[in-house]
């Protein structure tokens, strides 16, 4: 069980990193709309600094948990969120090349951890 944890808390790291693609994003939106004279981009630079910074904490004490092959496989999940978070929040369409794509990342996550977990049991 404890194991498990950590994976959730691993991923759970990944997902609050996503999210500063949508701050980048959203923060150039409003750098379009208003220029620099616009304080919505302000909040949106300052979330997405925010965010790298409370990621870095986070993913300094969750790496301790596990090999670093194992830990930044999984850390490639983040393109998968981004694409989520693409497609709810600002309305841009999932190509048959973008789902093709995470699904081999998605199935590289999936090599690499079972076969770190693999190396962990037969040593």
């Amino acid at each position: 069980m404890g194991k498990i944890k950590d994976y959730i808390f691993l991923h759970l790291s990944v997902v609050l990193f996503s999210f500063t693609s949508v701050f980048s994003k959203t923060a150039s939106n409003q750098y379009n709309e208003g220029g620099f004279g616009n304080p919505m981009l302000y909040v949106f630079v300052f979330l997405m600094f925010f965010d790298c910074l409370v990621y870095a904490l986070c993913w300094q004490k969750v790496i301790k948990r596990f090999d670093l092959n194992i830990g930044y496989a999984n850390r490639s999940v983040y393109l998968l969120w981004s694409q989520i978070w693409a497609v709810l929040f600002f309305g841009e369409n999932l190509t048959p090349r973008n789902i093709i794509g995470l699904l081999v990342v998605l199935t590289g996550v999936v090599i690499v951890s079972l076969s770190g977990e693999k190396r962990k049991e037969e040593a």
